[in-house]
């Protein structure tokens, strides 16, 4: 063998074990690059879902705060408009009651006031009092002989008030008292209102 097919031989040989080393290598390296990008892509995948999760947890949270919001505007807009209800309804009663107290019936409901006041206080003294609405009736309804007869200074819309000072015992059977009660009382029933009762 010359030295040229030597110095060939030993060229090839060279070139083929760089070769070989080179391509374990490039093996090695893309083996490496696959692996960290295998993990850079479950990095960012755990990072996405965290992120999602996150976002999600955060539109919830805002969603939440929306319709709290939403639903306490809706509460005071329907206590608001309960209210209004409230007012007119007693509005029309008072009209109402105004209305019956130009009727016998009301006549003989003062009357019966007087007796129960009067059961009541059996022979000790006691101031009963009309409103004002009322003082043409006063010369047509029975009172005892121990009662003090009085109009009162301010109007209290229909009825009777009466006290039996002896026992500290006030009688308030006045229109407005009443009323006054009821509205405090007073309660709109919801089920019915939205159309629906015990079994709806």
């Amino acid at each position: 063998m010359t030295t040229e097919e030597k110095l060939q031989h030993f060229l090839s040989f060279c070139m083929e074990d760089a070769r070989t080393r080179s391509a374990k290598m490039l093996d090695e390296y893309t083996a490496a690059l696959e692996e960290s990008f295998a993990e850079h892509q479950k990095d960012a995948k755990a990072r996405a879902r965290q992120q999602v999760a996150m976002e999600r947890e955060q539109m919830e949270r805002e969603i939440n705060k929306r319709l709290s919001l939403e639903q306490i505007g809706m509460k005071r807009e329907f206590g608001k408009k309960q209210d209004e209800l409230k007012e007119k309804l007693f509005t029309e009663l008072k009209d109402r009651l105004t209305e019956f107290m130009k009727t016998p019936e009301y006549g003989r409901l003062l009357e019966k006031q007087v007796q129960e006041a009067t059961e009541l206080a059996g022979k000790e003294f006691m101031t009963i009092y009309l409103t004002p609405e009322d003082e043409e009736k006063a010369k047509s309804l029975t009172f005892p002989a121990s009662a003090d007869i009085r109009i009162s200074e301010y109007s209290f819309l229909g009825g009777i008030r009466a006290v039996i000072p002896s026992r500290h015992i006030l009688i308030d059977n006045s229109f407005e008292s009443r009323l006054e009660e009821e509205k405090h009382d007073f309660r709109f029933d919801i089920r019915e209102m939205m159309g629906g009762g015990e079994n709806g």
